[in-house]
């Protein structure tokens, strides 16, 4: 199956339950074929929760949930290793993590410790139970939502947990014609979400995301891409810039949306599109330019207005 292909039935079967949101869909769909993870951050009642559940359907595959609360153990989320009298020796049982699709609900509810439980899987796709390596399953994708505007209970994400996350994006309020549509939705019995069904595998899903990685990047884009990046380490009103992980992520980024969108050549506007969700999280403006009201968002737009693409290189 070709990944443009794919793309559009995974696009058109959740399109069925999330209602104009096939720009976020799109970005979900980047992370999974880079193996990367994704954080869904908005206000309550947009749908974050929802779009979680119909992605993980429709992709195939074995799908758990963590609800986060403070108090949630790390073995609640790894497993844990229990002694069998009868057996005379230690069992694991394995914890909601071992799956293709966690979905990671209100993380900053969690405190530091449970929420440090997933750093080695987001980067290594193993976790480390009582010294013993185990490795999850492929594909592994993380989904995690976050309520921004809740500060009673939570805990923010550590800089070293949010530059694991290969996209952060917001949802957005739907425009009035989709949330019509959602109102249409709620006169059915049961929930959409309950009525879809998987429209790939697994094992097909693996099969894509290597072959994202014969999309072609032209060497004048490494260096936009490098550009942009190096761009957030010398901006003066910026406390801590991108790291190599944003450079990575705009580069298979850029190859995985040139692949879903039928190119076998990435362009410009590949990686122009994923700047935002791939630098948003990983910079932080500082004290000082934060009162006069500059955001992240904002710093991100004037980085990509000031640095001009390159022209394509030709061979000599």
């Amino acid at each position: 199956m070709r990944i443009s292909d794919w793309a559009e039935e995974i696009k058109a079967n959740i399109g069925r339950v999330i209602y104009g949101k096939e720009d976020v869909v799109e970005k979900l769909m980047v992370a999974l074929l880079c193996r990367g993870h994704v954080l869904l951050e908005d206000v309550p009642g947009v749908g974050k929760t929802i779009l979680a559940r119909a992605f993980s359907t429709v992709i195939g595959g074995e799908m758990q949930r963590v609800q986060c609360t403070p108090d949630l153990l790390p073995t609640d989320i790894l497993g844990v290793s229990i002694y069998n009298q009868r057996t005379g020796a230690f069992e694991f049982r394995q914890g909601p993590i071992i799956t293709n699709v966690l979905l990671v609900d209100e993380i900053n509810r969690a405190t530091p410790r449970s929420q440090s439980a997933l750093l080695e899987a987001m980067e290594e796709a193993t976790i480390t139970v009582d010294g013993i390596a185990v490795e999850l399953p492929r594909p592994f994708f993380l989904i995690a939502t976050e309520n921004p505007v809740e500060f009673e209970g939570t805990f923010p994400l550590p800089e070293a947990q949010k530059d694991r996350f290969f996209l952060s994006v917001r949802m957005g309020y739907p425009a009035l014609d989709s949330e019509k549509e959602i109102l249409d939705s709620q006169r059915r019995i049961s929930h959409p979400v309950s009525d879809l069904t998987p429209v790939s595998t697994s094992e097909a899903v693996v099969g894509l995301q290597n072959e994202v990685r014969s999309v072609k990047v032209d060497e004048s884009l490494v260096e936009y891409i490098l550009d942009l990046v190096d761009a957030t380490r010398n901006d003066s009103r910026l406390k801590l810039g991108a790291s190599p992980r944003a450079s990575i992520a705009l580069y298979t980024g850029a190859q995985a949306r040139a692949a879903l969108r039928g190119r076998d050549q990435v362009v410009p506007d590949d990686i122009d599109a994923l700047v935002g969700a791939v630098l948003w999280k990983r910079i932080s403006v500082n004290s000082e330019s934060l009162l006069k009201g500059l955001t992240e968002e904002r710093a991100i737009e004037e980085i990509v207005e000031r640095i001009e693409v390159p022209p394509p290189r030709t061979a000599a």
